[in-house]
């Protein structure tokens, strides 16, 4: 009875010993790919709120350019001029007249000027920020779907260790049965099912989480479906050096030129308040109407007096200049920002490619043979079945890590074309 009992027990390490060289050589298989990354930007780009409403106000700004420079509207004034309280009827009076008048006042030169291009800059510092927005917009959709698209194969790996680790515990339990395996290795088979459970439950719970962050993001209820999505290769190439990663930065980051057209428009601000000292004009004509006398004309010139210019002008005109200081720094703080992000993201993404090489290269290979020494020394008893199935889960940690420094990669390049303005391959 125990020689049928161990023979059963063999049989089935055996079984566990082909199906752990099989999960060692394998990897992970996904259905077809229903999302792509270039089709969930095009969709973001399409029905994200957050980018509409940047487009919505990069229109209201340019609408705002030509009411900045326009003249103001004239006024038209019609009255019943010098008529007598006790007999508002008669027009006896020489005095009495009835009287229409156009007036239109006319800012001091440069003042319209400095304000039409102050909101010309402003505008374009408007639709700037929509650029940067959808920039920002398609980095957080690839951050988000890699980050999806990571706990897809994370689970998958993880499910088949658990499916090894419970054979496991089903041969651990019939070889302590028959006397070959002692209970400290169905315990510790025990452990590693239920850790292998919870490590699956919260990695379950992070994909509804980034899932439901993709949806919002793609404009969609956050309780939609979101099927498979693909997780490509990193590739051999090399990211283009941080010199020119810089270099179109500066040329093309919308967040830049937004920072640059603001401190054109502050400028511009500036010399329109400077201007404020001076007086506006007023012209004015009047037709006089008198019913029994010959009608009259009237022409006048006035201009405002600014007596009080210490609490109202020289205090404006120090605004704009504060607010160009703050715009000014503004910018540069953004400058010297963008340059540690992108130093910063394209290390990250180097990091990555390298430790995918190395993983790929020498790491993985190296511990699936530790698998196979392990398996031979396990058959004529020098390592016990335990060791063999912590070689096989150090294994699995290093494929759910190469697919978690894949999705950073690939994160961190779209996080670089967001910081550069433009596409970035390797």
């Amino acid at each position: 009875m125990n020689t049928h009992l161990n023979t059963k027990a063999l049989v089935r390490v055996l079984s566990l010993v082909t199906a752990l060289l099989a999960l060692s050589a394998s990897r992970a298989v996904t259905q077809g790919d229903t999302l792509r990354v270039a089709e969930a930007l095009r969709i973001a780009h399409e029905a994200n709120p957050m980018l509409r409403g940047a487009r919505a106000s990069a229109t209201a700004a340019r609408e705002r350019v030509g009411p900045a420079g326009a003249l103001p509207d004239p006024q038209l004034q019609l009255g019943l001029m010098n008529r007598m309280a006790s007999d508002f009827g008669s027009t006896t009076d020489p005095m009495t007249m009835n009287q229409v008048q156009l007036m239109q006042m006319l800012p001091w030169p440069g003042k319209l000027g400095g304000a039409k291009r102050a909101a010309r800059h402003s505008a374009a510092a408007a639709a700037a920020d929509a650029d940067e927005q959808d920039r920002m917009l398609a980095a957080q959709v690839r951050m988000a779907y890699y980050q999806t698209a990571f706990a897809d194969r994370a689970l998958e790996v993880m499910g088949r260790t658990r499916e090894l680790l419970r054979n496991f515990l089903d041969v651990s339990t019939t070889m302590y049965s028959v006397g070959s395996a002692v209970q400290q290795d169905v315990l510790r088979a025990q452990v590693e099912v239920a850790r292998m459970g919870e490590e699956i439950t919260r990695m379950g719970q992070e994909r509804v989480a980034m899932g439901a962050r993709l949806n919002a993001l793609l404009g969609r209820p956050a309780t939609s479906p979101v099927t498979a999505l693909e997780l490509p290769e990193t590739g051999k190439g090399e990211l283009p050096v941080v010199d020119s990663l810089l270099a179109w930065a500066v040329l093309q980051r919308p967040a830049l030129i937004a920072g640059a057209e603001r401190v054109a428009a502050a400028e511009a601000s500036l010399s329109a308040t400077q201007r404020e000292l001076f007086p506006d004009f007023t012209f004015g004509v009047a037709y006089q109407q008198r019913p029994q006398f010959p009608t009259m004309v009237s022409l006048m010139v006035g201009i405002n007096l600014p007596i009080f210019a210490g609490g109202k002008q020289l205090p404006m005109r120090r605004e704009m200049a504060a607010m160009r200081d703050m715009v000014s720094a503004e910018l540069a703080n953004l400058q010297n920002e963008t340059v540690a992000r992108i130093v910063e993201t394209r290390a990250r993404a180097a990091q990555d490619q390298n430790l995918i090489r190395l993983y790929r290269g020498s790491i993985l290979p190296q511990a699936r043979a530790s698998v196979q020494a392990a398996l031979s020394s396990y058959r004529v008893g020098r390592v016990t079945f335990m060791t063999l199935v912590d070689n096989q889960m150090t294994v699995n940690r290093y494929e759910t890590e190469t697919y978690r420094l894949i999705a950073d990669y690939h994160q961190a390049v779209g996080e670089l074309e967001a910081l550069v303005g433009r596409e970035v391959q390797p």
